[in-house]
């Protein structure tokens, strides 16, 4: 008798619709793969990504530098990568009719810069595969089982029957929020983690160790008069840093009503996740408004400038590539007036400046995620997971993909790209030889 399987998978997202396609793409027939969202919006956070263009994936090729921009979950992504990467990606939306293009920082979107783009071609794959999509209507609970029992109570089950896989030795019955039973032999909880989930709770209750989920990719609560009235400004280039710790990052920083955003801080908040949850958001941060100078190097080209512009006024002209208005601010926030002549800054009021530049000191007081686009850090731990198939190695039959792992990457494309190949991989698994 054929391999003929029911697969359920308990949420709508990038990696649920991803794996359900995967999986009824190559079951052929061969059984059947429901999703069931809990809410009436499947794929809610593809639609608000990248500000409604959608960030699909980021041109990084190979996979030992592509697991370095995953703070957790980077090692066991390597293999995972090898099988299914961001040219893969790129090649299974281009297949479908949806080009994608690369900007100069390396994320990708499609060349719509649409999101809706990227859901009408997983919605059209998804129908076309023949998966069938429940929306507003989720997974209560979860019991593992022998192939032959039932559950004690609750409705009957509304999937429909394809037949029972004479090698499996083990189900599930789901019960649905409307109390109705359903019977699968194969289970992907792909719920992400960016809330208290049913997934993570469904996990946990099939055996598995959850990591505590904390925010990840958050800018900063920073109340400081050198900051008010800037909103809007942006460096190309900083390093942000927490001080006392190893946590440092890069790139470009954006001033806000609130603090500070932009890359840098993402990026940092991403690797410092549970570390600045830890001491509750309450923090000193370093900034090094003119990276990659240091202090002495920076020291030394104010000099320089110093000796070449005797005359003019020290608040007039920014010698950095940053913003005319931080500068002046800056310069202010260093004891010197605006309308000082460049010969009139003596050493002591240069290396004032200089700090300033390189190392000014701000008190993060909290943080603000990005509404539905948050990621978190935390989620089912992943020694109990085969990164081969995604399957547990707790509960056989079970399998996981997406942000429902402890798996969080930093801002750039890289969460999506986690969710197509963990998604992809267990699809492909869930489906059998």
């Amino acid at each position: 008798m054929a391999d003929v399987r029911r697969v359920v998978i308990v949420g709508g997202g990038a990696a649920g619709f991803f794996a359900a396609i995967a999986c009824a793409e190559k079951l052929r027939g061969r059984g059947s793969v429901t999703v069931y969202e809990a809410t009436a919006h499947p794929l809610a956070k593809v639609r608000v990504s990248g500000g409604g263009r959608c960030n699909v994936t980021h041109a990084c090729f190979e996979p030992r530098e592509l697991i370095k921009r995953y703070p957790r979950g980077g090692r066991e992504l390597l293999g995972a990568f090898h099988r299914f990467q961001p040219r893969d990606t790129v090649a299974w939306f281009e297949a479908r009719g949806v080009e994608l293009k690369t900007e100069p920082d390396g994320r990708m979107f499609p060349v719509t810069d649409d999101s809706a783009t990227i859901i009408d071609c997983l919605r059209r794959a998804a129908q076309e595969a023949g998966v069938q999509v429940i929306t507003s209507l989720g997974v209560r609970s979860v019991e593992a089982i022998g192939a032959s029992a039932r559950p004690a109570t609750g409705r009957d089950e509304v999937a429909p029957e394809h037949g029972r896989d004479a090698r499996a030795t083990r189900g599930f019955w789901l019960t649905l929020t409307d109390g109705t039973n359903v019977r699968c032999e194969r289970l992907l909880i792909a719920t992400g983690g960016n809330r208290p989930s049913a997934g993570l709770e469904i996990a946990q209750r099939l055996g598995h160790a959850i990591e505590p989920p904390v925010p990840s990719l958050f800018t900063f609560h920073i109340d400081d008069k050198r900051l008010v009235g800037l909103s809007g400004v942006a460096v190309e280039r900083a390093a942000v840093a927490v001080k006392g710790t190893k946590l440092k990052e890069e790139g470009a920083l954006l001033i806000t009503h609130w603090g500070l955003s932009g890359p840098a801080v993402l990026k940092l908040s991403a690797w410092g996740a549970r570390a600045l949850a830890d001491v509750g958001y309450d923090f000193p941060l370093l900034v090094n408004f003119a990276a990659p100078h240091t202090r002495e190097s920076l020291s030394s080209e104010l000099a320089r400038v110093r000796a070449a512009n005797p005359k003019k006024h020290i608040a007039t002209w920014s010698p950095l590539p940053m913003p005319q208005r931080l500068w002046e601010r800056l310069v202010v926030s260093a004891g010197i007036a605006a309308a000082t002549p460049w010969a009139q800054i003596g050493n002591a009021a240069l290396g004032q400046l200089t700090a300033m530049l390189v190392a000014a000191e701000f008190a993060v007081v909290g943080k603000s995620l990005f509404k539905e686009e948050f990621v978190t850090c935390g989620g089912v731990r992943l020694s109990e997971v085969d990164f081969k198939t995604m399957e547990s190695r707790v509960c056989a039959g079970l399998h996981f993909a997406g942000e429902v792992l402890d798996v969080d990457g930093v801002t750039g494309g890289f969460n999506f790209q986690a969710a197509w190949t963990t998604g992809w991989l267990a699809g492909q698994a869930m489906a059998g030889e």
